[in-house]
């Protein structure tokens, strides 16, 4: 692997990080449509773009790819549904607490061991999402109903460990490279899921302008990024890359909407950045050392 290729590949995972950051801003500047609405027509202009751009998610698609994209449907819906009503700051840092059920559900459908640095690990997250609701903040303009949104947060987080472990599944029983298919699933579902609730749409212009936005480079030239550097980046140094994106989101949610999440939530947000980081660290150095404890 050469460093160029390397560095190019680096640039991409940034890349993906920094559009993705952009989603939580995105979705509030759509203000003439519902969260069901716009994550369901996100889904349709990303199912397009992903085909379009990722050619590998044209293939491997069977009932496997189905179940895992369920999961996936649900954590986009409520994901976009959160960002409506709470804090984009919110939002994201909550989602990050994916990890947790990603270590529970690991000994229980993939029998991975629960170690102590997962249990330390799942201790300090849950005291982290506790300091989000001693405050989840007021009512505004751009967070309608910050407990509702963080709850819905929250519910993301499960989706996407859900959808992690479905993943591994899948590469254990049917090999790699079906992660495009179920990525491509994954919105047709959730597509299909808020059709009901996009059949009276009074959006303008700018919202429907945001969607596309929202599919195209948000989801489909993100996940392009994506599938292409992932093979030729080390897995700890694309999850501290990946860290840009919770880093990122507040801050464009502020210079576009000015919305400043309160001291509590950035407090555990903080927490949950930083003990994402150090896991995945800690975890690859123990994996290479033959560490189990």
């Amino acid at each position: 692997m050469g460093e160029h290729t390397t560095g190019t590949a680096r640039l991409q995972i940034i890349a993906t990080a920094v559009l993705f950051s952009t989603g939580g801003a995105a979705v509030k500047l759509a203000d003439g449509m519902t969260g069901l609405q716009v994550a369901g027509f996100r889904s349709v202009v990303a199912v397009a773009a992903i085909i379009l751009l990722v050619p590998a998610s044209r293939r491997g698609w069977t009932w496997h790819t189905l179940l895992v994209a369920v999961a996936y449907a649900a954590t986009l819906i409520t994901f976009v549904t959160a960002n409506k009503l709470t804090t984009a700051a919110n939002a994201i840092f909550l989602q990050e607490t994916s990890l947790v059920y990603v270590l529970l559900i690991g000994p229980v459908f993939l029998r991975e061991r629960l170690r102590l640095l997962d249990v330390v690990t799942i201790a300090v997250f849950l005291g982290a999402i506790g300091a989000f609701f001693l405050d989840p903040g007021n009512a505004t303009q751009t967070a309608s109903n910050p407990a509702l949104g963080n709850v819905l947060a929250l519910a993301s987080g499960v989706g996407w460990a859900c959808t992690v472990a479905g993943l591994r599944w899948l590469g254990r029983s049917r090999g790699s490279g079906h992660a495009a298919a179920a990525a491509v699933a994954g919105n047709l579902v959730a597509a299909i899921a808020c059709i009901p609730f996009a059949l009276t749409v009074t959006a303008g212009v700018g919202d429907w302008v945001t969607v596309v936005y929202l599919g195209v480079f948000q989801i489909g030239l993100a996940y392009a990024f994506f599938t292409r550097a992932m093979p030729r980046v080390p897995a700890v140094q694309a999850s501290l890359l990946l860290m840009i994106e919770p880093a990122l989101s507040p801050v464009w949610a502020w210079i576009l909407h000015g919305e400043r999440p309160g001291p509590w939530a950035l407090a555990g947000g903080a927490v949950i950045v930083i003990g994402t980081a150090v896991w995945s660290v800690l975890d690859v150095r123990m994996a290479r050392t033959g560490v189990v404890a």
